[in-house]
């Protein structure tokens, strides 16, 4: 369960860093209309579908390096 917990929050970060970076001068500027338009977009899924994209991609690479280090604890 603290695994679960672990990488919830891992992904809530990943959707906070990367909301923030892609659209920070929406955010400063106007972040209710931004927020607004995101209900009205024609895929309003795609943050987190891209979240989702970017969490796999890095499970993927601390899944090799976890396996690299094994390898060399032998």
């Amino acid at each position: 369960m603290i695994n679960l917990k672990k990488e919830i929050v891992v992904f809530v970060v990943i959707f906070i860093v990367t909301s923030i970076v892609i659209h920070l001068d929406t955010w400063l500027s106007t972040p209710l209309i931004h927020l607004k338009a995101l209900f009205s977009h024609p895929m309003p899924y795609h943050p987190l579908l891209y979240v989702f994209l970017i969490y796999i991609g890095i499970a993927i690479l601390r899944g090799i390096l976890s396996l690299i280090l094994k390898l060399f604890k032998k």
